[in-house]
């Protein structure tokens, strides 16, 4: 039992520091971008992590506004205690050119939950850029090995918390882990927006019972420029968006897996399309896709010690800004 565990433990200290590289999938419809590092070494066909360069040269070849942000969500499974300081530091290295995160599934039963998230922030604030973070109290939800913790990482260059981030105490009646919401000023301007961070119940419990109240966000935020994002356990063809749909949002991935399977097949290592973000209609799209940390059925029992999602990113400006 030992000895495997060694083994895991050492299979997977090489795989991130051996093969692995992080390239960012854009979603359907957008311009392809290559993210290849020139500076560093590429073992088995792999990169090694992600490439400042790489990231830098899909912004340009996206052409995005000096004012766009870059908002990332991920669903971290079980970040806590099953977490070492090495899969902590492969973490932040795809986290770490993005400007607002938002994680879901934060251990919420122990305190290594929290303590992962600092550290997570400690990390990023050795990497060129100072990070602000916050993270919820324990959701209220029906069983304590249902309830978690939210988390918001911040780069305080480009946006302010405005007041505080807080659960929505208004919902935990009817949803399992009500959502966590923090309201963000840009830098140098006087525009406010709100992040809606949420992780719904499991895919067969009807989670469109959860979704059905976001509809009501904007006349509750009084805010016409929001963006809901999370692990929904629902695709984006769910008849339950429409009536965010009708009010002007839009959904940053279609046709897109973000989940992985236990198991390969036909080199396929992708299973659902249930993480997103939902964007209202005062957010100007840019740019969006998956971080895909896989690639390679060879990595997929590696990579899912990391997580079982891949991370959502979304680049936009705000209207009128």
């Amino acid at each position: 039992m030992i000895d495997n565990y060694i083994i895991k433990r050492i299979s997977f200290f090489c795989f991130i520091f051996l093969i692995v590289s992080c390239i960012p999938r854009e979603s359907k419809g957008d311009s392809g971008i290559t993210t290849k590092s020139e500076d560093k070494p590429v073992v088995g066909n792999y990169d090694f992590n992600l490439s400042d360069k790489a990231l830098n040269k899909a912004d340009a070849d996206a052409t995005l506004s000096s004012d766009a942000l870059k908002l990332i969500t991920w669903n971290i499974q079980n970040l806590g205690q099953s977490k070492d300081s090495t899969e902590i530091a492969f973490i932040v290295n795809i986290l770490k050119d993005f400007d607002i995160v938002a994680i879901q599934e934060v251990v919420a039963k122990h305190p290594a939950g929290a303590q992962k998230v600092a550290q997570i922030a400690d990390e990023l604030n050795r990497k060129g850029s100072k990070w602000d973070y916050r993270i919820s109290d324990p959701t209220k939800s029906p069983s304590v090995y249902m309830s978690e913790r939210y988390a918001f990482l911040w780069k305080t260059s480009k946006v302010d918390l405005k007041g505080r981030a807080y659960l929505d105490d208004e919902l935990a009646s009817v949803i399992f882990r009500e959502p966590y919401i923090a309201k963000f000023k840009m830098k140098n301007s006087d525009s406010t927006f709100h992040v809606i961070n949420f992780h719904s119940r499991k895919y067969n419990d009807n989670p469109e019972l959860e979704t059905q109240y976001f509809k009501y966000y904007q006349e509750r935020l009084s805010a016409d420029k929001l963006l809901i994002a999370g692990d929904f356990n629902l695709n984006e063809k769910h008849e339950v968006w429409n009536d965010l749909y009708e009010q002007g949002f839009k959904s940053a991935l279609k046709d897109q897996k973000t989940t992985l399977k236990q198991k390969c097949s036909m080199g396929d290592y992708l299973s659902h399309e249930i993480d997103n973000i939902y964007y209202s209609k005062g957010m100007t799209f840019q740019k969006s896709g998956v971080v895909d940390f896989v690639q390679h059925c060879e990595n997929l029992i590696l990579s899912r010690m990391i997580s079982d999602h891949l991370p959502v990113f979304l680049e936009f400006t705000i209207k009128g800004n």
